[in-house]
């Protein structure tokens, strides 16, 4: 499963997150990758409901913050990030990226 959550405001933030990874923190030399459950938990999708969300929202002004690897694998299908735009943390993929 994955967790989303949107943040509404002049510009949404949609947060997406592979579950397990919630509540989690990872370090690697100045870098810092904090799962908040605050942040990334809203509720739980299954990947096809993930890409219904993910394609209304890139048509909205959205910003996408995309941690764990099922989160991205399926964002870079549906061209919301490009590869090259993926950091990792203690092997964890992440990108941010604004439409």
């Amino acid at each position: 499963m994955i967790s989303i959550k949107i943040h509404r405001s002049y510009r949404n933030v949609v947060a997406v997150c592979d579950s397990d990874l919630i509540g989690k923190k990872f370090e690697e030399g100045i870098r810092q990758l904090d799962i908040k459950e605050s942040f990334f938990k809203d509720k739980e999708v299954d990947e096809e409901e993930l890409k219904r969300i993910l394609i209304l929202q890139s048509k909205e002004d959205s910003t996408f913050n995309i941690v764990g690897k099922n989160s991205v694998k399926i964002a870079i299908e549906l061209e919301i990030i490009d590869k090259n735009s993926i950091a990792h943390v203690q092997k964890i993929p992440f990108a941010l990226t604004l439409l």
